[in-house]
């Protein structure tokens, strides 16, 4: 057979090797394909839109007929006189959230590892995902009644036991921990679901192994079902700090007032009264622009250094 041959004929076996596993994974490709579309056509198609970033826009003119402005937006954000206050208490609200907001999910879900009882075991995941399941409206509408210094239930409590009524919601000393409490309240029990479902995942033979060797609950836990976890946790993590600049806008927005402005008052909250608001649209877009690459360049750098201690990350 000639060179020419042999090759035409590697080539031709290269060609049907590589397309062996798309032809087995065809129906699932096919099954995808709605998904990618729609993700592409809501969530890329529209990125086009970050152009208003550098324009003054107009309504009348539209988009593309605005007049380009370069970066006129990105030095009002920079040199406005609530910058830096509303960047502290950003990052400030986000650490606190991931301080205590990663861990308790983690626990949570060790803790519902642990009940032996099937029906209380269930009936308590459900009541933790609820809060999970209803708006910031409901939510906020809750804790104001709850927190409420004239006939709120905790007041109701504290002056029984002979002090004074504190207005939680208009009090700066309480109102951060306020939002930190309500937002674990809220996403704790959801978070656990996935925790729960890794622990699914691990091979029941090493727990049985661990019994006969005379490991307790305590050691199971500690030597298998938490390294276990590591991978989750690592992903989990490098997601939330990449997140650090997303306050929670819902949350603050029902919850905040002007007397707490100086502690409360977000990237969000302040781009929606001054962006929004005024319909300054382009404003806005710069601030989003703005937060979106803190927050790739967050997880760029988390992954990275986690990457330099740790075997597992995003890629």
């Amino acid at each position: 057979m000639s060179g020419t041959a042999v090759g035409a004929s590697t080539a031709a076996a290269r060609r049907k090797r590589l397309a062996r596993p798309n032809g087995k994974y065809g129906y699932y490709y096919l099954m995808a394909a709605p998904a990618l579309i729609g993700f592409f056509l809501f969530h890329y198609v529209p990125m086009y839109g970050v152009i208003l970033a550098f324009k003054d826009y107009k309504f009348a003119l539209g988009i593309m007929g605005s007049p380009w402005v370069g970066f006129e937006h990105f030095e009002r954000f920079f040199t406005d006189p609530f910058f830096w206050r509303i960047l502290r208490n950003t990052v400030v609200i986000s650490s606190l959230h991931i301080l205590f907001g990663f861990p308790a999910p983690i626990v949570l879900a060790l803790l519902f590892n642990e009940l032996v009882h099937k029906r209380f075991k269930i009936a308590m995941q459900t009541i933790s995902y609820l809060p999970h399941f209803m708006s910031w409206v409901i939510l906020s509408g809750v804790l104001i009644e709850v927190l409420s210094p004239s006939r709120g239930a905790v007041n109701y409590l504290i002056t029984l036991l002979g002090g004074k009524p504190v207005y939680f919601l208009a009090d700066s000393h309480y109102f951060v921990g306020v939002l930190i409490a309500s937002h674990v309240w809220q996403s704790v029990g959801w978070g656990s679901v996935v925790y729960l479902a890794g622990m699914a995942g691990i091979n029941p033979d090493q727990y049985e192994s661990a019994r006969i060797d005379g490991a307790t609950r305590i050691q199971q836990m500690r030597y298998i079902t938490i390294p276990s976890l590591v991978p989750i946790m690592t992903i989990l993590f490098i997601l939330s700090v990449g997140g650090i600049l997303n306050a929670g806008f819902d949350q603050i927005f029902n919850l905040y007032n002007p007397a707490v402005y100086h502690v409360a008052d977000v990237i969000d909250t302040y781009v929606y009264r001054v962006g929004l608001l005024e319909t300054k649209y382009g404003f806005s877009t710069a601030v989003g622009l703005v937060k979106n690459v803190v927050g790739l360049v967050l997880v760029l750098s988390a992954n990275w250094i986690i990457k330099r201690f740790n075997e597992y990350g995003l890629w």
